[in-house]
């Protein structure tokens, strides 16, 4: 199945260059709906949904295949020789940062820079490293959305989204949530939260921006530091926002801050 197809993905704008928006976790290219027109008069932006979110085909969910974040960065990289794109710009929120840097990996002409909103490499603790969690309390988090999904997600969602002053925005994270396959969705769950991508950042040669949010509890403060430390030529940006979610919570800043490293 064509790339375009089973990842429904939408392209518009303009502009000769391409910018890239992958969403996270639980969520679909809506996502990016306050923040990816403002770049269609400079760029051409590919939107698209991961294989069991969005519009995506479900019946082309390969557990083999998706059981690493590699094989949802072969899509990416799948969709971009269908599109012809070269050195695009990459912006990816969550745990679709890492998938976007894997990608380049992949295929270093795709992208000629990546954003990389609340990126973690890793979300459990381990030595020196601070990734938010420890190993006990992921598998908890785990067992959880294993046995009771929609449960999970009416708890979790206004807690990643925070912003509990605006509660529309964690309301609409957990319709996300819910409107996600939900087979799926534990897959998923578990390959990001397991998934340990530190080794990979000192590979990344692009030019990177880490935006980091404040009081976002999927990935803290010093899960943002570490990435800036271990990627060469990156830049970090320490946001206003607050929560994990600043393409809904504050989409003029991240825009802005999008706008001033491309």
């Amino acid at each position: 199945m064509a790339a375009l197809t089973r990842n429904n993905v939408q392209v518009r704008g303009t502009g000769d260059r391409a910018m890239v928006f992958a969403h996270g976790f639980g969520c679909d290219q809506n996502m990016w709906r306050f923040v990816a027109p403002a770049f269609e008069t400079e760029f051409k932006t590919v939107l698209f949904d991961h294989v069991g979110a969005g519009g995506s085909d479900l019946s082309a969910y390969e557990p083999a295949k998706y059981a690493s974040l590699s094989g949802y960065a072969e899509d990416l990289v799948e969709i971009g020789a269908e599109l012809g794109l070269k050195d695009a710009v990459f912006v990816g929120h969550s745990v679709s940062a890492m998938i976007g840097l894997l990608a380049s990996l992949q295929a270093p002409e795709l992208f000629e820079s990546l954003v990389l909103v609340g990126p973690s490499p890793r979300y459990i603790d381990g030595g020196d490293y601070v990734g938010g969690f420890s190993e006990t309390q992921i598998d908890e988090l785990l067992d959880f959305l294993s046995q009771n999904y929609l449960g999970w997600s009416a708890a979790m969602a206004p807690a990643i989204m925070g912003n509990p002053e605006r509660p529309e925005l964690g309301a609409e994270l957990t319709n996300s949530f819910c409107r996600t396959d939900p087979e799926i969705a534990k897959a998923f769950a578990r390959v990001t939260f397991k998934s340990d991508n530190r080794a990979d950042l000192a590979k990344v040669t692009k030019r990177a921006l880490v935006l980091q949010c404040s009081e976002d509890i999927i990935a803290p403060t010093q899960v943002g530091e570490y990435v800036h430390r271990n990627m060469p030529g990156s830049e970090l940006v320490l946001m206003r926002a607050t929560g994990h979610c600043p393409n809904l919570s504050a989409p003029e800043e991240t825009i802005a801050a999008i706008r001033a490293f491309v």
